[in-house]
């Protein structure tokens, strides 16, 4: 893990020190501001996110230092903490409750959400709008969830002291090396538009490797009980039904994505470093199969962008009804479903998920598998 932070940190320093000092033409301002926006996309799938879950390392200093990347980037470690640590993975594909599936009008990817005339074209626009993320994350969301307390539907607690000497730290920090060293060398125009390229590219990456993983036919999106508000399977099956792994046999992939193309892995064992996920895989795709949990894998990422495109297609037309959706097919043999109630050994140790109670810790597995 320290020799790929190196090498992605590397990769980012000196890609922005010849965009900013070096580069003559705009071709190789082009290509520059590109591998930018990877290398901070790499150093968010690997370095921040491992951090973020303290499954970087056993120092918890050094999970923080490697979560605050993030704030270096642009983006506010603390609030991220709140999006996507608590309430993407309690509430995973629940609409209205996993803030990652709110793109507001502008798209419908669950088929609980309204659709809007417009939304059948969303197939073939959104891919545009993906890009935005980045420029969304550091110039508008972060400060509008400071100031309002609120992610999606959910309330979070306003970062004071250390977190938000962090925020507000790391926000001058980013617009200092995006725009403020660029400004000396160069107009406000070309400093703006390969800023704007590199966001697009950084954005875009991050946005559809969620968007493989998560909003594809494959995935299930249910909802809570009307009387109970709870949600049917436990937390472990929630968490396998609701997410997809994509071109598991590429360590080139793995490598670049921080294990993220393991997703299933990852939300069953968040703690636990991407590097170790590849290792982990077969025995828990076998516990899935011994106990009827649906495991679910595209072979390759472009299988998976396609798939994705084919459920934007689908969730735009107005013939979709919005029901409880479950995967169309488990990719690795179709398996019944579990049975309301039924024990399925080791995979149901944790309570049913309820809404409003949000675990900051999940826990997987907290007894010997045996």
């Amino acid at each position: 893990m320290y020799v790929k932070t190196a090498i992605l940190v590397t990769s980012l320093a000196v890609s922005y020190g010849l965009l900013v000092f070096t580069a003559q033409t705009w071709w190789q301002a082009l290509l520059l501001a590109i591998l930018l926006g990877l290398s901070a996309a790499a150093i968010g799938f690997n370095v921040q996110h491992d951090g973020s879950h303290q499954a970087y390392s056993n120092l918890p200093w050094v999970n923080r230092l490697m979560a605050m990347t993030l704030d270096a980037l642009g983006g506010s470690s603390h609030l991220w903490r709140w999006k996507h640590v608590i309430f993407h993975h309690s509430y995973v594909n629940i609409t209205g409750q996993d803030t990652d599936l709110s793109l507001g009008i502008l798209a419908r990817v669950t088929p609980h959400q309204k659709r809007r005339r417009f939304h059948r074209w969303q197939h073939l626009y959104l891919w545009l709008f993906y890009g935005l993320l980045a420029i969304k994350w550091q110039l508008v969301a972060d400060w509008r969830s400071f100031i309002t307390r609120r992610i999606g539907r959910h309330r979070v607690r306003r970062p004071t002291g250390w977190d938000l000497v962090v925020l507000v730290a790391g926000k001058g920090f980013f617009l200092t090396w995006a725009f403020g060293i660029p400004l000396l060398f160069h107009s406000m125009g070309v400093v703006l538009l390969y800023y704007v390229v590199t966001a697009l590219v950084a954005g875009t990456t991050l946005s559809v490797v969620f968007q493989v993983a998560h909003c594809v036919g494959e995935a299930a999106f249910p909802l809570p009980c009307a009387n109970t508000g709870r949600i049917e399977n436990d937390w472990a099956i929630h968490q396998a039904e609701t997410t997809v792994d994509f071109a598991r046999r590429s360590r080139v992939v793995a490598w670049l994505l921080g294990g993220l193309n393991f997703q299933i892995e990852h939300h069953l064992f968040p703690r636990i470093c991407h590097v170790n996920y590849p290792g982990i895989s077969k025995v828990v795709e076998n516990t899935c199969r011994d106990f009827g949990i649906r495991y679910r894998e595209f072979t390759s990422f472009p299988a998976g962008l396609a798939a994705h495109f084919h459920w934007l297609r689908r969730m735009g037309r107005p013939d979709i009804a919005a029901r409880v959706f479950t995967p169309r097919r488990a990719l690795l043999g179709d398996v019944p479903a579990t049975p309301r109630g039924e024990q399925v050994g080791i995979l149901t140790q944790e309570p049913p998920i309820k809404l409003g109670e949000a675990r900051t810790e999940p826990n997987l597995f907290p007894r010997s598998v045996g």
